[in-house]
């Protein structure tokens, strides 16, 4: 079956945008930046880091937040790989990855070994060094047959006002069934029906201060004694 791929046209000469949903793949401010503040800190990370830890990922895109928490997981000293699964329905091809990545220099050396693998195989089975999986499909389908729970969420689909398929409802519940008890999740938006989505899916939510020019971003926290819903 052919997969469907990203359609891209850049900003800048560096910054891949989506012309499929009109929305860039990182922040136009810092794009490395954005994922530590969003991603790692939004979800208590490095401290939380413990051997096993499991990330799952709603949008792979260029393979930024891969980088920056498989950097900061061998940088706190973990000697086990890092779990990570990912789900994306339009993946980039391999050489629109590395025109992305060289915009971060800081991350080069993890890029080269992602690019390369992936140049291999998108799904990433032969990438040394971290378990990581790309589920390539629409995760509304996707995600239901997993049987993971993660320990924390990265939610980085394209904008929820231009891609709110990704961000229903239905598929928040099945985030929240997929993570475990104590479980978080963190994201970019604060979108009203996102965060409705999360809380209804058995999360904390909380809105905090965001990444450069958006205001806020959205923190949730899966209680540990609530069972999932």
């Amino acid at each position: 079956m052919r997969k469907e791929q990203a359609d891209l046209e850049w900003r800048d000469e560096a910054i891949p945008v989506s012309t499929r949903f009109d929305d860039p793949y990182f922040s136009l401010d810092n794009g490395l930046a954005e994922t530590r503040h969003v991603f790692l800190a939004g979800n208590d990370l490095p401290a939380r880091f413990a051997p096993g830890f499991h990330i799952a990922e709603l949008g792979f895109g260029t393979g930024l937040n891969l980088l920056t928490v498989w950097k900061a997981w061998e940088e706190a000293g973990m000697d086990s790989p890092l779990r990570f699964t990912s789900f994306e329905a339009f993946p980039m091809r391999a050489d629109e990855m590395a025109r992305a990545l060289a915009a971060f220099p800081e991350v080069a050396p993890y890029a080269a070994r992602l690019v390369a693998a992936y140049a291999e195989d998108l799904r990433l089975r032969s990438l040394e060094g971290i378990s990581a999986e790309v589920v390539i499909g629409d995760a509304r389908e996707t995600l239901p047959q997993h049987s993971f729970a993660a320990d924390a969420w990265f939610l980085d689909g394209f904008s929820p006002a231009k891609n709110p398929e990704l961000w229903n409802a239905e598929l928040m519940a099945q985030v929240g069934r997929h993570t475990c008890a104590g479980g978080t999740a963190a994201t970019y938006t604060a979108a009203g029906f996102v965060r409705r989505g999360l809380e209804a899916a058995g999360f904390d939510v909380t809105r905090v201060p965001g990444f450069g020019r958006k205001r806020h971003m959205t923190r949730c926290t899966k209680p540990s004694d609530t069972p999932s819903p």
